[in-house]
């Protein structure tokens, strides 16, 4: 097992083990240049990737460009923001104009689409180095395609990387980039945050343009940074935020200047606990890591408020109702006539979602109505609440359920979406942070939930929990991922 770690200062702060912000400033100061900070994570790239399997398509004759482009523009006074010059990854179902857009998909596998999704247009003009795209289960739902690369966790390489968005969870973990695009649907941001001990912002459902990034299932599917700072994680969000005429769902609301926001304090803070639901249904080493973290909200001022959220037993069978339904008009045009060439578990949820009933799926509209309206009166009083990512117990390195039946011997599907469902029904923010480590050296996060474009706050909370944490400093011991 690869279980140890250290902070970035004990080795030496090599390039790639600097957060975000970190190298931001030395670029910024002029201290290091663009070129030499996309040389030094290229070179990681290729020392461990072979290994780790995190990237699908490395872009690095265009990374150079970029990073060269950065570099002279800086030189001439000319600075873009915090993101200016810095090697950062998309999540494969974004696409871009010079590189393949697989979304995880053997029939997609090498398909160039000719355009950029939003999401890269904003980081590019940004100035952000694009060093490719990273690798993710099919079509963004729980199993990777067998033909498909299956990304390993640098911090144990038997464990889950998390689900969809794994690869961009491995690289970020491991230096391979600064920051990363994830998706959420049903987790996918918080699932790999959380093993990979990074910091992810699923934000408001339309906070993020969806333009250009292929649909799992648009109603509930939301775009977001992955990082490994509150503070990397809100300059990320401060770019890629905002109305799109591209995507008429984009939110028209103004984009508050997240970085600023994380400089406030929390005293006063109300955080809403349901400590039957976070303490009682975790297993002991979760619930340890989430009592540690209400301890040090606590410590910072905030007022830990009882709350009691809505227990549905049947949530799972809902989003799955409403997810397969959507997935299935997705992929109208590949599915069915060209079912053979997908893998088991896309395909179940595809199939199931073509025999849905209408009736059923009008049920599961008003359900999630009258859910959505439970889960804002249980949020009624507090800024946010304080949850788990998961109740423990995680499935091994991949494929951790089936569609619709979940495999008997990994968590079942309600296990693992008990917690981050809800977010993805209501499309309220979640911020998820790393706070801990479990037996086997994997990470445990936990995270915020507030309500609509309550982003800054979020972001307030985590980097004023990061100031008297060291978890989100942490790097994996890469050693048993070199050639």
């Amino acid at each position: 097992m690869n279980i140890s770690a250290k902070p970035p200062a004990a080795r030496g702060a090599a390039l790639p083990d600097l957060d975000l912000m970190e190298v931001s400033a030395m670029i910024a100061a002029r201290v290091v240049g663009p070129v030499e900070v996309t040389e030094a994570v290229l070179d990681r790239i290729e020392a461990v990737d072979g290994t780790l399997g995190s990237y699908i398509t490395v872009m690095a004759d265009h990374a150079r460009e970029r990073a060269a482009i950065a570099e002279a523009e800086i030189a001439a006074g000319l600075r873009r923001g915090p993101l200016h010059g810095v090697p950062v990854a998309v999540k494969d179902l974004c696409e871009t104009a010079s590189a393949p857009t697989s979304a995880g998909m053997q029939i997609h596998k090498g398909v160039v689409t000719g355009r950029d999704s939003t999401v890269v247009s904003r980081l590019e003009r940004a100035g952000a180095v694009l060093l490719g795209k990273l690798a993710m289960t099919e079509g963004a739902y729980s199993g990777h395609h067998p033909k498909m690369p299956t990304p390993l966790n640098p911090w144990n390489r038997e464990a889950w990387a998390g689900s969809s968005s794994s690869g961009s969870g491995a690289a970020t973990a491991a230096g391979l980039c600064y920051g990363s695009l994830g998706s959420d649907t049903g987790g996918s941001i918080r699932f790999p945050s959380s093993a990979n001990g990074l910091t992810g912002l699923k934000g408001t459902w339309g906070r993020v343009s969806r333009h250009g990034v292929f649909a799992l299932a648009d109603s509930l599917d939301h775009v977001g940074p992955m990082a490994r700072s509150a503070r990397d994680a809100a300059a990320m969000m401060g770019v890629l935020a905002g109305a799109d005429p591209m995507d008429p769902t984009a939110l028209q609301a103004p984009v508050p200047d997240y970085l600023a926001a994380c400089a406030g304090n929390i005293r006063g803070l109300r955080i809403g606990l349901d400590e039957e639901q976070v303490f009682g249904t975790t297993d002991a080493q979760t619930s340890a890591a989430l009592q540690e973290a209400v301890a040090v909200l606590r410590e910072l001022g905030a007022h830990i408020v009882p709350v009691r959220l809505p227990v549905a037993p049947e949530l799972t069978e809902q989003w799955t109702v409403l997810c397969g339904i959507e997935v299935a008009i997705a992929h109208a045009e590949t599915y069915p006539a060209r079912k053979a060439e997908y893998g088991p578990h896309l395909a179940g949820l595809i199939d199931l979602g073509l025999s849905v009933s209408g009736d059923a799926v009008g049920r599961a509209m008003q359900w999630r109505l009258v859910y959505n309206g439970a889960v804002a009166a249980a949020m009624q009083g507090v800024d946010m609440l304080v949850l788990p990512v998961t109740a423990g117990r995680l499935p091994p390195l991949d494929n951790p359920y089936g569609a619709p039946a979940a495999d008997p011997e990994n968590p079942d599907l309600g296990d693992l979406l008990k917690f981050t469902a809800p977010a993805d029904l209501t499309g309220c923010p979640s911020l998820t942070l790393p706070g801990g480590f479990d037996e086997a050296g994997v990470p445990i996060g936990f995270q915020l939930m507030g309500p609509a474009l309550s982003e800054a706050a979020l972001l307030r909370a985590g980097h004023a929990f990061q100031t008297l944490t060291d978890w989100h400093t942490r790097r994996p011991d890469l050693s048993g991922f070199t050639a």
